[in-house]
């Protein structure tokens, strides 16, 4: 029994399984073909696997990793066969995810010592941030926690409009202002509305305009300022939400936002939508960031908690 089954049941093991689907089939149907009918691993196994993990953009370092490693093992510990082959190959790619410092949030709990605990949410416009902190939310009021939303992304009334409709949607208060207000104004004061109203979670939403435009990185770094002055240890988390179909692109932006600020956790989101999973390998390796939630659908649970093990064990048990 893994940690999904443990702690979630099977429905969401089933969720992250069909989630998985596409990437399987793009990416696994490769590898299963790359060493179909081998005996042993050989130079001609490896380029194909090599083929098959830059194609489901693992990325060209994250490949050369994770094949070298393979090559290693494969000289020092003798394995030849399908079977030990694939096995592995899991354990390579779970090396490369790190798992984050603190486990509090697999549960949903807060850090100890951390109330309210302060989550601001960054990420270009459509990778799905404003839904992401809606199933946020949810799943932390789920846990029994008060959870409170600040939505300062006021250049877009959008924007402010569907947090407003997640908040409504999970029953959780949310802090507004006008469109056009200033950011840092309304994350001051939804931080300072938690303090007083003894909020166990904070969730603020920013502007996600194009990842090249100086002056956002600029405000991303006024915010935290501000909101380092009604606490001083907060924000607690950055989070980078990264729309995992975009393959490359995605790596792209996790460099200028990681660049900019101190991004501390990620979530990869429309992985039910895409071949290109392995992106998520790429991103954790390169950065050396956990992945802390994926998305695989649209609907309110269809946000999942990342567990490596569970991730790459559902990438190579999926039916195709």
């Amino acid at each position: 029994m893994g940690f999904f089954d443990k702690l979630f049941g099977k429905k969401e093991k089933e969720s992250l399984d069909q989630g998985l689907q596409k990437t399987k089939e793009g990416f696994f149907s490769k590898i299963t073909k790359a060493i179909a009918g081998k005996s042993s691993v050989d130079d001609e196994v490896l380029d194909s696997l090599e083929e098959a993990l830059v194609g489901a953009d693992v990325g060209i370092d994250t490949t050369i990793q994770i094949i070298e490693r393979i090559e290693q093992r494969v000289k020092q510990d003798k394995y030849v066969g399908t079977g030990e082959l694939n096995k592995l190959l899991q354990e390579e790619i779970e090396k490369v995810l790190i798992d984050a410092d603190d486990q509090s949030y697999k549960n949903f709990e807060i850090p100890a010592g951390k109330k309210p605990y302060v989550i601001l949410v960054v990420g270009v416009n459509g990778v799905g941030k404003t839904t992401t902190i809606g199933k946020l939310a949810h799943n932390y009021k789920k846990a029994g926690h008060n959870v409170l939303l600040g939505a300062a992304d006021t250049f877009r009334a959008a924007a402010v409009d569907q947090l407003t409709i997640w908040s409504e949607r999970v029953g959780v208060p949310i802090v507004k202002q006008a469109m056009g207000s200033d950011p840092s104004a309304v994350a001051f004061d939804t931080v300072q509305s938690a303090v007083a109203k003894g909020s166990d979670i904070v969730i603020i939403d920013t502007a996600g305009r194009l990842h090249n435009k100086t002056h956002l990185m600029e405000e991303l770094s006024k915010i935290k300022r501000v909101i380092n002055k009604v606490l001083p240890d907060a924000p607690h988390e950055v989070m980078l939400v990264l729309d995992g179909s975009t393959g490359q692109n995605a790596l792209e932006q996790a460099k200028h936002f990681t660049a900019a600020t101190d991004v501390t956790s990620l979530t990869i989101t429309k992985l039910d939508g895409t071949a290109k999973g392995g992106v998520v390998l790429a991103i954790a390796n390169q950065f050396k960031i956990p992945v802390k939630f994926i998305g695989v659908g649209e609907k309110i649970d269809d946000l999942l908690i990342f567990d490596k093990h569970e991730f790459v064990d559902s990438l190579f048990s999926l039916k195709s």
